[in-house]
């Protein structure tokens, strides 16, 4: 306490002010360490907090009380689909919808097919996967409209051309005019072209990788989503894709089904039970199933790892920059050992002496902190301007690398201010009369 009180003096704080400025660079080489250490410290972190909380944010959007099934083509099925006209049949059934619905803790489920790969308007044809949704869809996943609406259980219900667009097709399609209201048409092999009339926008989905992925692996920016009634309706139960000459059927009755649990903390066995389900009479594996709380959990623990690491790693440098205090401060102490001597003599208490020194390099470490802060800062934005990578600076790691720069001043400054306050008075000054 009395070595905190000591400290707190102003007169002992200018006096390491000035110790300090005698000796300028001195002074920086010193800090350097420190600087360098928390800016490392910073920039790592906010590298490794984009990339980490753009991966969280993409598994968030599928919803954690959601168990995602997917159609998809068993190996046997695409050797079979080598031959000309063959038909592949394979994915998720009626059948297997009902027994879903039949599992205890089942809130709900969100039915999805996709019928076609383009949409027209006017002049102009982009490539975009066209949907079959139950209503339901929309507030299932965590997406957001930009403007309109959603489709609805009467749009379902009534088998109404209507759409919802992706954010990039209603882009490309529409890069001067709204789309609300305007028609657009969906080309199919099987019944020709079908008018729809565009209802809602999505708002942009995140989405990564090449090619871009977003929610449940799907670009859902690049996609068009039409009432599940419309498509049953208009397209049938096959699809038919046009490959150069040859065309490609597939009989898929839904590309996705969603399942929807009561809570989060039934997921994960609702999971294996849904999976034990699926596999019921069935020969071959032709779907997959994504728990998106089972990836949010590693996400988080990849994060948590990832940041012990990158922190470990930029810590380093803090340690070297307490080192070199410690071996600046050792050195001030031999060089002012006769000062130290007539302190002493003069009436100067321990505690004194521990805080002169102590002081100098509190002022080292918290000078070189708040210096590395604006560093690292810096040197974040620096990185998004040149590399276009998103940073994202925590606040936590701006606060945590201004307290360990303040505890390396103490614990690296602390060894050297004691070893100067255990100098005796009448050695001091005959160790600096003979070294004069």
């Amino acid at each position: 306490m009395l070595l905190l009180r000591t400290l707190l003096s102003r007169e002992l704080f200018a006096l390491g002010l000035r110790d300090l400025r005698a000796h300028k660079l001195r002074s920086l080489l010193t800090a350097l360490g420190v600087i360098f250490g928390v800016a490392a410290v910073i920039c790592m972190l906010s590298i490794g907090e984009a990339a980490s909380s753009e991966q969280l944010e993409q598994i968030r959007l599928l919803g954690s009380q959601n168990i995602i099934l997917r159609s998809v083509e068993p190996p046997q099925s695409q050797d079979a689909g080598k031959s000309e006209n063959a038909i592949k049949k394979f994915g998720l059934t009626r059948e297997d919808v009902a027994r879903l619905r039949e599992l205890p803790q089942v809130a709900e489920l969100v039915l999805l097919r996709d019928v076609a790969d383009s949409v027209v308007h006017g002049a102009r044809r982009v490539d975009a996967h066209v949907i079959g949704a139950t209503e339901n869809f929309f507030s299932t996943i965590n997406v957001r409209f930009a403007r309109g609406r959603s489709l609805t259980a009467l749009d379902n219900e009534r088998g109404d051309k209507t759409c919802v667009l992706g954010a990039a097709v209603a882009r490309e399609l529409f890069p001067q005019a709204d789309p609300l209201g305007q028609t657009v048409t969906v080309p199919s092999a099987t019944t020709g072209a079908v008018p729809y009339t565009v209802v809602g926008i999505l708002a942009d989905v995140l989405t990564a990788g090449n090619p871009a992925k977003g929610v449940g692996a799907r670009n859902m920016n690049r996609e068009m989503f039409i009432p599940l009634t419309t498509a049953d309706l208009r397209y049938g139960e096959m699809k038919v894709k046009l490959k150069g000459r040859s065309r490609e059927f597939t009989d898929v009755l839904y590309s996705d089904v969603y399942v929807h649990v009561v809570s989060e903390d039934l997921v994960l066995p609702v999971s294996r039970l849904v999976d034990r389900v699926m596999q019921h009479e069935r020969k071959e594996r032709d779907f997959t199933i994504t728990v998106p709380l089972e990836l949010l959990q590693q996400a988080e623990q990849v994060k948590r790892n990832s940041q012990i690491v990158l922190g470990s790693i930029a810590g380093i440098s803090l340690l070297v920059g307490g080192i070199g205090i410690m071996n600046i401060m050792l050195a001030s102490v031999t060089e002012r050992t006769r000062e130290i001597g007539i302190r002493r003599a003069l009436g100067a208490k321990r505690h004194h002496i521990t805080a002169q020194f102590l002081v100098q390099t509190l002022i080292l470490s918290i000078t070189g902190g708040l210096i590395g802060i604006a560093l690292g800062i810096g040197l974040a934005h620096l990185v998004t301007l040149i590399v276009q990578w998103q940073t994202i600076i925590p606040l936590w790691g701006v606060v945590l690398s201004f307290v360990v720069s303040a505890l390396v001043g103490i614990v690296f400054g602390l060894y050297p201010a004691r070893a100067a306050a255990r100098l005796d008075p009448i050695d001091a000054l005959n160790s600096a009369t003979r070294t004069a």
